[in-house]
């Protein structure tokens, strides 16, 4: 995580701008833009369509690059540190049970998959903890946010440079800009092209946080399941690799956290609210399974014990990429899941949503009120090939996860995790826009194609050539086991 230092430009070091921001959807990415919209000098409201912000969930990968930009937020820092899993251990075992990677601390598994164990490119973080830590922040700027404000139609009036919502109860609000961070499906797709087609995958995550406490219904689950370190007290991540499956189980002093990836079973839906109970899953759990190859029986005792309505049952659907995420006159722009969904396999969503935000904030400061259009799309053109790169990856990783070759990560263990590339992780988003906002804004002055720049260092695989993909081809890649990245150095 980036440090508090001689860069740190906390609230205050910049001049107000003057821009109006209007923010719809308070996920990460919403969150993100409404503190640092606020540090950039910019006027920051907040609609969110429930009654409160939901801080419940498990957990999910957060990218160094996501990071960064807290060594501006001296208090949101020191929480993050407090409540980041900076001393956990991992080991790795096939769906059977057979253990195959021993315990190790994550550091020491980074060293050997060639990295620095100093630096890692990222950690898993429990989704409450980090909501919590952001509406803490929120609420020390004293930001505005509108609850129960369902927002169902987006506009923009070129003429008087403004662009608005308006809500299911008739509230019109508007703004110089509206960041629509609501999610897959926004209402804003229509607006800026269209919404995307989207495709079953055939596959879905049970999903399920709880406290630690329950694990003593099993005592021999709970010795297995037990912290670790040499004094059995730090947290601990568990996975399972199978062909067409894996799963993941984190201990930690407080919590237990169980994700599972399975075949559909019928009674899955694309929602974090749905949820299924212990019976369902062991009914479904050996689907799909050689009959001499079930699951480890241990993982079928910790469904047992996880409390009702606790068990998330997340169908997943492959989406093809938004092909634009801004309006005609660009005062209308997406951001987060709403531009660039993401597989739970790349480790990447919530990272890409956190780095859109430093991103147009930043772009906003830069260009001022007068030019606000030219400062989004200057930011879209900054962000859209790097998503497209990184949610290709997200399959990528599928392949490697559910095409396990044991006899390689014997060797290998590199190839039980998934992939996390340096053009990802060392990339910092704030610092990347301020080196290169006016070469990108003079590539738009000058018509240039946004897939031909070649005067703006990329911030996605050096020598990639951008090309559009669909989820049809990709689907049947992954199936396959013969995803291909496509030309330059992913590494």
């Amino acid at each position: 995580m980036g440090s508090l230092s001689d860069d740190c430009k906390p609230v205050g070091s910049y001049p107000p701008s003057g821009i109006d921001v209007l923010i719809v959807g308070t996920g990460l990415a919403g969150l993100t833009a409404s503190i640092e919209c606020v540090r950039k000098g910019h006027n920051v409201r907040v609609l969110e369509r429930h009654d409160d912000i939901n801080t419940a969930g498990d957990m999910y990968f957060m990218g160094h690059s996501a990071t960064k930009f807290f060594r501006h937020w001296p208090e949101l820092s020191k929480e993050y540190e407090s409540i980041s899993m900076n001393n956990a251990w991992i080991e790795t075992f096939k769906h059977d049970g057979e253990r195959v990677i021993s315990p190790l601390k994550v550091s020491e598994r980074l060293r050997q998959a060639g990295m620095d164990p100093n630096t890692p490119p990222g950690a898993f973080q429990m989704r409450p903890l980090i909501y919590r830590m952001y509406l803490n922040e929120v609420k020390r700027q004293g930001i505005q946010i509108n609850f129960g404000q369902r927002v169902i139609d987006y506009w923009e009036d070129e003429e008087r440079q403004k662009a608005g919502v308006v809500t299911d109860k008739g509230d019109k609000f508007e703004a110089d800009i509206v960041i629509a961070a609501d999610g897959v499906g926004s209402k804003c797709q229509k607006l800026v092209g269209g919404q995307v087609r989207a495709m079953s995958a055939g596959r879905a995550m049970w999903r399920a946080a709880f406290p630690i406490h329950h694990l003593e219904k099993n005592p021999k689950l709970k010795e297995f399941l037990k912290l670790g370190g040499p004094n059995g007290n730090e947290p601990m991540v568990r996975t399972w690799l199978g062909q067409g499956t894996y799963c993941m189980v984190l201990v930690r002093k407080e919590t237990c956290v169980w994700i599972m990836n399975h075949d559909i079973t019928g009674s899955e839906e694309e929602s974090w609210v749905h949820t299924v109970e212990w019976p369902d899953v062991l009914s479904n759990i050996d689907k799909g399974l050689p009959s001499d190859q079930p699951w480890d029986p241990r993982i079928k005792e910790l469904v047992k014990v996880i409390p009702p309505k606790t068990i998330v049952n997340f169908e997943l659907f492959w989406r093809d990429p938004q092909p634009s995420w801004a309006s005609k006159g660009a005062r209308v722009v997406l951001t987060g899941d709403a531009a660039h969904s993401f597989l739970p396999a790349s480790g990447n969503g919530a990272t890409q949503a956190i780095e859109d935000a430093v991103s147009l904030a930043t772009c906003l400061q830069l260009g001022g009120k007068q030019n606000v259009p030219e400062a989004v799309r200057t930011h879209v053109r900054f962000r859209f090939i790097r998503c497209s790169c990184a949610q290709k990856m997200g399959f990528s990783n599928a392949e490697l996860l559910q095409h396990p070759d044991w006899e390689k990560i014997k060797t290998n263990p590199k190839l039980a995790q998934p992939k996390l590339p340096s053009w990802i992780w060392k990339h910092d988003p704030e610092s990347y826009t301020y080196e290169n906002y006016a070469k990108m804004v003079d590539t738009i002055r000058k018509g240039i194609p946004f897939d031909q720049v070649d005067t703006v260092p990329p911030n996605y695989p050096p020598g990639y050539k951008y090309s559009p993909w669909n989820i049809d081809d990709m689907q049947k890649k992954v199936e396959d086991g013969t995803v291909e990245m496509g030309g330059g150095d992913w590494n």
